[in-house]
């Protein structure tokens, strides 16, 4: 029987929310205001005519373009990689095994700016131009560790005997892998594919020292707040930004929820 929360811890948890997402709320208002050059509050009026401003702006089509080919790159190499790390670390037993595992997810423990000092100068030392690749390389690095996270709880959680049973039973190691393993990991392995796209899309500190001249969305709207030239269409952009990172943050949310048994469990 559950006994409802104190007026005191509901209010506290009410201050919570709004500390964490008004600042956020102001960005969707400012996209609509009429002042060019400020942030007056409240806006002097309402409009939409910066939606069309930067829906024919090509440098912000541009840095979209390259935010979503990096993160579809980096998302696609991080769930292989991260599956194949995961599936050795959680089914295989051998020495230096979690000596391995806090290697692989040290990149997202560590600062920004240490992983992408260390990446230019690697990149420097190998003589590698900066391009889209270098940028995807960068990013790889921390969205392996969201997909490893998902996929090794996963794959801890699924009984071996389940495996076991179909080796048995005469099926083949892509059968299994096929009609065993996958229904069990799947959506642990689109969730962390959903995060890392989320992570990688909007990261800013690491692609800073990865990209060379090339803009992502995120070094756009910085650059933008830099030298301002229409406030209000970086607004619209962050409102984009915003949106594209929270869908697939809430799918992975939807798609772990209730998943604390997986078939085989326990026995």
């Amino acid at each position: 029987m559950h006994s409802k929360a104190p007026i005191g811890l509901k209010v506290a948890a009410i201050g919570g929310l709004l500390f964490l997402h008004l600042p956020i709320l102001l960005i969707f208002v400012y996209a609509f205001t009429t002042e060019e050059k400020s942030y007056q509050w409240p806006p002097p009026g309402l409009t939409l005519k910066w939606f069309d401003v930067t829906w024919n702006r090509a440098d912000v089509w541009e840095a979209l373009g390259l935010s979503l080919r990096v993160a579809c790159v980096s998302t696609v190499i991080a769930m292989v990689l991260g599956t194949l790390c995961a599936a050795a670390v959680a089914r295989s037993k051998f020495f230096g095994r979690e000596t391995i595992s806090l290697l692989v997810i040290l990149p997202i423990a560590l600062p920004g700016i240490i992983t992408g000092i260390s990446l230019r100068s690697a990149f420097n030392i190998a003589d590698i131009p900066f391009s889209t690749w270098t940028i995807i390389l960068g990013h790889a690095t921390f969205c392996i560790v969201v997909v490893y996270n998902n996929a090794v709880a996963r794959f801890r959680r699924t009984s071996s005997s389940l495996i076991e049973a179909s080796m048995d039973l005469g099926a083949t190691y892509w059968q299994t892998l096929r009609f065993v393993i996958m229904p069990n990991i799947a959506t642990a392995l689109l969730a962390g594919g959903m995060l890392a796209f989320a992570l990688s899309f909007d990261e800013v500190i690491v692609t800073t020292f990865t990209a060379g001249q090339q803009q992502t969305l995120p070094i756009w709207m910085l650059e933008e707040l830099v030298r301002p030239r229409q406030r209000p269409v970086t607004n619209v952009v962050a409102m984009v930004v915003v949106l594209v990172t929270f869908l697939p943050i809430l799918g992975a949310y939807y798609l772990t929820r209730g998943t604390e048994t997986v078939a085989g469990q326990g026995k």
